[in-house]
């Protein structure tokens, strides 16, 4: 294809073809409705809390632990099939599974059921970002990754603002025509569900039509199409799936399923003394033993994967794993996704509770400014991410670093206003600073590693960002609020405790990134990788 070779060839300062732009508009809204979908869930919150007879617990675990340990999970060999066979494809069986199991959430009607359905969406949104970060990464240069990363992630913050404000408006105009449940017996936040979960289904035939560009023809360095796609995909599911992980650890030898045995053992074991020292839960899910069960199976899973790709792909493992920059890069951010994840999904229950304000005002005065503070933030972030790196080796660490930290007097004024206007300001400015992070920290995850090894660094560089922001950070926000009288300014407030690890992290990836990306080369050949 001629738009395909204008790709490969826009390398250096050559003009990227209008063909790259238009395909990242297409995933631009494919990102907006992946976090349309899972952020409605924040403007419903007080009403599923009512109707299901949930805890703020509960609906921290809701959102975030029972999604992302399955979009962590399933991340992995979808990842590594998206290294491996066409990403356009992949994302578009993705958006389905996700956009459906959105519309069956609508017909929930207790936790048990909203929770399956959480994990049906969690595993179709897992295809996403591993296929469109591999494939930003071969439709720009370079020097505009950061960028194009940055316009890419966008999406998230118009999407979470979009789902506010849709949500709003489908849950007063349907309870307002339907006072006692309408159609199918379905109220307000059930319709809110089909509203958002049918049109992705829709968008799923315009996104196979997107053309798959060369992996690493960027670079000069293009990667012939793997013949046997499925075949690493269905290893990395022996290798990540409890209890099949005993499989493919016993193929290993018996000293590494002694090892895998012992993992799961002590996994299992800090799950049951956490649930005994933080007590049973009092919501129908019984929250506390499902978040402490999740994050175990969840923690040992990637034990398992990460122990498996040392055994079949050296040099992958060491500029992953066994690279302490992309390590601190990626834990770094995470703690920003930890405190943002919290503020963004808690801040609608929050207003709607303290200051007794209608959803549709919810809607307008922070969906609205919180898709436009995180376009702003993310794409400035991102612009500032590359502009920093052309001058300074560590530069898009600094960015990482103020996402982390810029937030925190906002969110203070935030979540301890007197009056909504105050409210609406400050959670305005901590979302801007929040968002500014994502682009530079994606970019620097992307150059840690081989082209061929992209989709898989994005799958654990969103093991992070599930694992330990989405899954631990909305979840302490609900139980602190929780344990303090649904106090949730309280409960936001403690994800605080996040920020000296990340500190820590980032200022080590400061001092470390830089000699990592001169040796990327030497460190895959020093594990035995090939020369193109």
């Amino acid at each position: 294809m001629v738009e395909n070779e204008k790709v490969q060839r826009a390398t250096g300062q050559d003009a990227v073809p209008t063909y790259s732009w238009y395909a990242l508009g297409v995933l631009v809204l494919v990102y907006m409705l992946n976090f349309i979908d899972r952020q409605i869930l924040s403007i419903l919150a007080n009403d599923i809390k009512a109707d299901l007879g949930l805890t703020d617990a509960d609906l921290g675990f809701l959102y975030g632990t029972a999604f992302a340990v399955f979009y962590a999970l399933f991340g992995i060999p979808l990842g590594r099939l998206a290294d491996s066979w066409h990403r356009v494809r992949l994302m578009t069986i993705g958006l389905t599974l996700w956009s459906a199991m959105t519309a069956l959430s609508g017909f929930a009607r207790n936790g048990a059921t909203l929770t399956i359905a959480r994990i049906g969406v969690g595993v179709g949104e897992a295809t996403a970002s591993p296929s469109a970060y591999s494939l930003i990464s071969d439709y720009f240069p370079a020097r505009l990754r950061a960028t194009a990363l940055a316009i890419y992630s966008s999406g998230l913050y118009i999407g979470g603002g979009l789902s506010l404000l849709i949500g709003a408006l489908v849950v007063e105009q349907w309870n307002a025509a339907y006072p006692g449940g309408g159609p199918l017996n379905l109220v307000g936040w059930q319709a809110a569900f089909l509203v958002v979960g049918i049109p992705g289904i829709l968008l799923a035939i315009w996104v196979v039509s997107l053309r798959e560009p060369v992996r690493g023809a960027l670079e000069g360095k293009p990667t012939p199409p793997d013949p046997a796609p499925f075949k690493g995909f269905f290893a990395e599911m022996l290798t990540v799936i409890p209890p099949f992980t005993l499989i493919g650890a016993a193929k290993r030898g018996s000293a590494a399923l002694l090892i895998n045995l012992a993992v799961a053992a002590v996994s299992l074991f800090v799950a049951y003394v956490l649930t005994i020292v933080l007590g049973t839960g009092s919501g129908v899910i019984s929250t506390i033993s499902n978040e402490w069960l999740f994050l175990a199976v969840g923690y040992y899973a990637v034990f398992c994967w990460a122990a498996s790709l040392r055994h079949r792909d050296l040099p992958a493992f060491k500029l992953i794993w066994g690279s302490p920059a992309f390590l601190a890069t990626v834990v770094g951010y995470s703690a920003v996704a930890f405190m943002s994840y919290a503020t963004s999904y808690w801040a609608a229950p929050f207003a709607e509770r303290v200051f007794e304000v209608p959803k549709s005002e919810l809607g307008f005065l922070i969906g609205a400014p919180a898709a436009v503070a995180g376009f702003l933030g993310v794409i400035l972030g991102g612009r500032v991410a590359d502009y920093l790196q052309e001058r300074f080796e560590s530069g898009r660490v600094w960015i990482v670093l103020f996402g982390l930290l810029a937030p925190v007097v906002p969110m203070i004024l935030a979540f301890t206003a007197e009056s909504s206007a105050v409210f609406y300001i400050f959670a305005f400015v901590a979302q801007f600073c929040g968002s500014s992070a994502l682009g530079g920290a994606g970019a620097i995850t992307q150059t840690l590693v081989l082209p061929r090894m992209r989709a898989t660094a994005t799958a654990t560089f969103f093991l992070g960002t599930t694992l330990i922001g989405l899954a631990l950070g909305p979840y302490l926000a609900g139980y602190v609020s929780s344990q303090t009288g649904d106090d949730l300014g309280t409960g936001v407030l403690a994800t605080f405790v996040i920020i000296p690890i990340g500190l820590i992290a980032l200022l080590y990836a400061i001092k470390s990134v830089p000699e990592a990306l001169r040796t990327v080369e030497a460190r895959a050949a020093e594990a035995g990788e090939r020369a193109s």
